[in-house]
């Protein structure tokens, strides 16, 4: 150990000795607190320990404690001068009323002056705050004492002008209060709103006041000044415009000429004052855009029939997107250009859900279903009555998305190109025939799409990029703008896969509808399951990845759908139809042997699965339906990747099919439905047990065993005939025999319990007739005789029950 170290490490050492010394003395002060204060302390009122070595934290702080008495103070003085004011007033004469508001007054606007030279700038605030309080109860004494015949509003309007220009004299005197100035803001904006009231102003009027004081505002925004200013003021714009935004949107509907300019005006100051708030310089462009779609459309709507009106506001929103062209020269700046891109989409994307029933009609009309199927009855479209124009707007949506061009510009194009044709048939009230072959012309132009080139190729997404501006597209007068409208989080999918999916969900959604509304006719269900067939097998064959095996699933069902068809037409029952629908599933397992699809050979399962269903009623037809699904099972059993689901799946069949024959021909004992379980499962356990000695007796054995024993035992019990015990108690001792022969534990239990219960169930009688003959007292002095004895010998037969199960456990 160093006894001389150097004096730099030695002063440290010090220091931190010193540093750990106060630190405990720190502590030990606070435990004598503690103790002081559980010593001296009320009765029934206990001091919280404090956590040792931390002192605890104060609740607030001094300055925030000095800032709440001054606010309550100047609250207090506030409610004070109103009592004062409207209570106390009317006692006093016109001198000393005078006399003591101006002197008041005075004071409280003075004293902040000399607060702030001494330093104390949270009580000057206070007490500048309660000045200006005392300067509107002065205006307010003011207008009750001397002008008691003057207008309300307009007086009101005339004060807050006066009052403004006080408060803003005043904050520019005392710079260094926070308040007056903007409180001269929040003034300033009610002169003229006011005034136009008092004036006898109608709500256009008043808006335009309210603009006018919004661009106020937006200049003080303009200008250099304090933080706290620039808020007031740039809220109190946004309330003034928003407010006149709706007065103006109310009169575009109800009088367009009047509500026109008002709107013209407020998309103006929009867009003056995105060049003073350059952050929110998108958002005040967006509504700026909007408000010109809103002035520009109302009065060219009022001027065309009603079902015209979103038609118009389209066609503006679609116009102000367009505005890519000056922009490239440069005549309207970059965020302008975007917030005129989202309210020109905004716009058209409202008008694309105005036009979305039709397409929902014409999708889901087909299943409103009021007669049956093959009626010739064609129910009525829901909104048979609903505007044509829809499908004009759905139009011009396909259009301008395709000329956007891009990833998303295609989507929204054959998007909104399915739902026109899907419209189509509701919005122009298409005959049947008419109907049918467009929603077939969708599904086949829709499933065109999912079949692209390349493959699973184009599945790779592409590299999403970084957070950047969107480049502008040269190609279609609608690319700045539709990419400024879908610019946001960048999605990892590639566009041939986006569309690929898009057109597959489409054109399977089109093809239910279609074939819903082919159900009315005979023929025409014969021939739209054929089209649908057609097509869903050309692009199992020409699709890839996902879309394949749609489309794989969906011919499946398409097939299924006519060999119901066929039976129906032909007239067979239930059971009969179920036979014919195994055709489907012995086909597609047949076809999985060259051409793998999991959604196939899973919807053949389906087809199989209800064509049993459908055989149920008859059980001779369920039993034959059951062996057929079983020799289909097996042959798909024949592949090494099914074999396994495939055998078993087989096995189940078979048996099944076997059970239900025998229950077509009377057979009601339990052995004959146990017996083919129990021996195949037992061959398959010894073979199991052959090329793996190790495995358990339970999983070997245990389920064939128990497959017979448990129902023959079930049946002894209700069995008065000695035929079954004597045969059950044979076959039990025989199994009990052999699991001690070859020490297995599954046929020894299982055994030796049904043995002991078949012995139990015979002697039963006999032990009922000699508790009969036994004296009452006999059975409880027995037990009780029982108990002891195994009480005394508790822990011996303890140790031989711990005996036997080791041994039992020893056994596999």
């Amino acid at each position: 150990m160093d006894m001389n170290p150097p004096p730099v490490e030695e002063l440290r050492r010090v220091d931190a000795e010193l540093a750990r010394l106060d630190a405990r003395r720190a502590e030990l002060l606070a435990r004598r607190a503690w103790l002081l204060g559980v010593l001296y302390a009320p009765a029934g009122r206990a001091a919280a320990p404090p956590f040792p070595g931390v002192a605890a934290p104060a609740e607030t702080s001094p300055r925030g404690a000095q800032n709440v008495l001054l606010t309550l103070g100047g609250i207090l003085l506030a409610v004070a001068a109103l009592a004062f004011t409207l209570v106390s007033w009317g006692s006093m004469g016109i001198a000393g009323r005078s006399a003591v508001l101006l002197a008041v007054t005075s004071a409280a606007l003075a004293a902040p002056a000399v607060l702030l030279r001494r330093g104390l700038g949270s009580t000057a605030e206070a007490v500048g705050a309660l000045g200006l309080v005392l300067t509107v109860l002065d205006a307010y004494a003011l207008h009750r004492v001397a002008l008691p015949g003057t207008d309300g509003l307009g007086y009101t309007a005339a004060a807050a002008a006066v009052l403004a220009g006080v408060w803003g004299g005043y904050g520019g005197l005392l710079r260094g209060l926070r308040l007056p100035l903007p409180a001269a803001v929040v003034a300033a904006q009610l002169p003229l709103p006011l005034g136009a009231l008092a004036a006898g102003g109608g709500p256009a009027v008043v808006a335009w006041a309210a603009v006018l004081t919004a661009a106020a505002d937006v200049l003080v925004l303009g200008r250099p000044s304090r933080s706290e200013v620039r808020v007031t003021a740039g809220v109190s714009a946004g309330v003034l415009a928003a407010w006149a935004l709706l007065t103006g949107a109310g009169l575009s509907l109800t009088d367009p000429w009047t509500g026109a300019p008002l709107l013209l005006g407020c998309a103006a100051l929009c867009l003056y004052a995105a060049g003073a708030a350059r952050p929110a310089a998108s958002t005040l462009a967006t509504v700026a855009g909007l408000a010109l779609v809103a002035a520009v459309a109302g009065p060219a709507r009022a001027a065309l029939p009603a079902e015209w009106a979103v038609p118009v506001y389209v066609v503006c929103g679609l116009a102000l997107a367009a505005l890519w062209r000056p922009v490239r020269a440069g005549w309207i700046p970059e965020a302008v250009r975007g917030g005129f891109g989202l309210a020109g989409g905004v716009v058209a994307g409202l008008g694309v859900l105005w036009a979305l029933p039709p397409v929902l009609a014409g999708l889901l009309g087909p299943a409103d279903r009021s007669a049956g199927l093959w009626s010739g009855t064609h129910a009525a479209p829901v909104l048979a009555d609903y505007p044509a124009t829809a499908a004009l707007v759905l139009l011009l949506g396909a259009v301008a998305a395709a000329t956007a061009g891009g990833p998303w510009g295609r989507w929204g194009a054959v998007v909104l190109g399915w739902s026109l044709l899907m419209a189509l048939p509701v919005a122009l009230e298409l005959p049947y025939a008419a109907g049918i072959a467009v929603r077939l012309v969708a599904t086949a132009a829709a499933l065109g799409l999912a079949v692209r080139p390349g493959g699973p190729a184009h599945d790779r997404p592409e590299p999403v990029p970084g957070p950047a501006p969107v480049p502008e597209r040269p190609e279609g007068a609608w690319g700045a703008s539709w990419t400024a409208v879908t610019a946001g989080p960048v999605v990892p999918v590639a566009p041939g896969a986006l569309l690929a999916w898009t057109g597959s969900a489409a054109g399977t959604a089109s093809a239910v509808s279609a074939l819903l509304l082919a159900l009315d006719v005979r023929a025409a269900t014969f021939g739209v399951l054929g089209v649908l067939l057609a097509l869903f097998t050309a692009v199992a064959v020409l699709g890839g990845g996902a879309v394949r095996e749609t489309a794989a699933g969906a011919a499946v069902l398409a097939a299924a759908g006519l060999v119901g068809a066929g039976a129906a037409a032909a007239g067979l029952s239930g059971a009969a139809a179920g036979l014919a629908l195994l055709i489907v599933p012995a086909a597609t397992a047949a076809l999985a042997v060259r051409v793998r699809s999991v959604a196939a050979e899973v919807t053949g399962v389906a087809v199989g699965a209800l064509a049993l269903a459908l055989t149920v009623p008859r059980p001779a037809a369920l039993a034959l339906a059951l062996a057929l699904g079983g020799v289909i099972a097996a042959a798909t059993a024949l592949r090494a990747e099914r074999r396994r689901a495939a055998s078993w799946t087989a096995g189940a069949l078979f048996l099944a099919a076997a059970w239900v024959r025998l229950a077509v021909w009377g057979v009601t004992v339990p052995e004959a439905y146990t017996l083919p379980v129990t021996v195949p499962a037992l061959v398959v356990g010894l073979l199991r047990r052959r090329r793996d000695p190790a495995a358990s007796s339970w999983v070997a054995y245990g389920p064939g065993l128990a497959a017979t024993l448990v129902p023959s035992l079930a049946a002894v019990w209700s069995d008065p005939h000695w035929t079954r015990p004597l045969l059950l108690g044979t076959g039990a001792l025989a199994v009990t025999l052999l699991g001690a022969q070859f020490r297995l534990q599954a046929p020894l239990v299982l055994g030796g319990a049904t043995l002991v219960l078949v012995a139990a169930h015979e002697l039963a009688p006999y032990v009922v007739q000699l508790v009969g003959a036994l004296p009452r007292w006999l059975p409880p002095a027995a037990a009780g005789l029982l108990l002891l004895a195994v009480g005394a010998t508790y822990e011996r037969r303890l140790r031989e029950a711990r005996a036997l199960r080791g041994r039992l456990a020893r056994m596999r």
